[in-house]
């Protein structure tokens, strides 16, 4: 019986020093500055909110939040090196949805449902199919007329093989019954430049379009949401006109596996505040890109749902195929 008690209160005393330090670590978070990946390059419409975002979560945790932008494979890259980062909550960064579809189709050795900690979802985005301004096409039916009179001759622009962009305008081009031509590029802003510049017929993007729009470099055909756009009212949606697509892919915030639930706790405080802060607000209207929130648990869940909705999308529009020809 006294050995059962000694050894009682030495597995006690051994178990308060070893959750001691951590829950210390906890409690003192964070202590340094946070790195925070941006899976995008610098300039584009998920690099300017997730900025906003760090800012404001940065104010309510003390310490500044460095944003590091590590763009390539349609976001997969970045978000690959923070799932691997040390789990101490000094390394977090944006978790694109579209990893619910990569992981199914192998471009990425990462199961979304058990290699992250889930933060915060914050934004949609507003995806839209724009052409210059000196275009023929006025409308989107103008646009699709053309396509199928010249089968794979229209070119666009995308974010990249596999990214929401590129399996929204796939989903259209299916529902419409037409075939373009796919440039995939690191990132929507370099999509961008290559429609600025003529070297592209078409950009399908999140509205990195939407300045030249408002300048008139650019005409907007229509944009990807269940409702029209605040900026751009008398721009239609696909689904009215007619085509059962629509595309918001919100973006969300997320740690490595195995975060101190105290460290994790912190982390969602924050962004939960930042979420709804003025700058984050404001950088999110410049785009017209609804605000979104859900916390850690709720977060998670809906990745689980969009995975599972992923795995039909896949056979439905037969993406392995079309990563196969890029």
């Amino acid at each position: 019986m006294r050995s059962s008690r000694r050894q009682f209160v030495l597995g006690t005393l051994g178990a308060a020093t070893a959750f001691g330090p951590l829950r210390a670590f906890a409690a003192d978070f964070p202590e340094r500055p946070i790195t925070f990946i941006c899976p995008w390059p610098a300039g584009g419409t998920a690099d300017t909110t997730m900025r906003a975002l760090c800012v404001a979560a940065a104010r309510t945790l003390g310490q500044t939040i460095v944003v590091e932008n590590k763009p390539g494979a349609a976001g997969m890259l970045g978000l690959r090196q923070m799932a691997m980062a040390k789990p101490d909550g000094y390394t977090i960064g944006q978790i694109p949805v579209s990893v619910t579809r990569f992981s199914q189709l192998g471009s990425v050795q990462l199961d979304p449902l058990k290699a992250f900690t889930y933060i915060a979802r914050t934004s949609g985005q507003t995806f839209g199919i724009a052409v210059a301004a000196t275009a023929p096409w006025k409308t989107l039916k103008d646009f699709v007329a053309h396509a199928k009179g010249k089968p794979n001759g229209v070119t666009y622009g995308s974010a990249g093989i596999g990214g929401a962009t590129h399996v929204g305008m796939e989903e259209f081009a299916l529902a419409a019954g037409v075939e373009f031509n796919h440039i995939p590029f690191k990132g929507g802003s370099e999509a961008l430049q290559a429609l600025l510049g003529g070297h592209v017929d078409a950009l399908a993007d999140s509205s990195s379009w939407a300045p030249h729009v408002a300048s008139g470099k650019l005409r907007l055909l229509a944009t990807w949401g269940e409702q029209r756009t605040a900026e751009f009212k008398d721009v239609p949606t696909l689904k009215e006109l007619g085509y059962n697509v629509v595309v918001d892919a919100p973006n969300g915030i997320g740690g490595p596996k195995g975060l101190e639930p105290a460290v994790a706790a912190r982390l969602r405080e924050a962004f939960k505040l930042a979420a709804v802060s003025p700058e984050f607000k404001a950088a999110c209207a410049r785009i017209d890109a609804p605000l979104m929130y859900l916390d850690g648990p709720d977060y998670e869940k809906y990745m689980a749902g969009m995975y599972r909705k992923e795995t039909q999308l896949i056979e439905r529009l037969k993406l392995k195929e079309l990563m196969v020809k890029g």
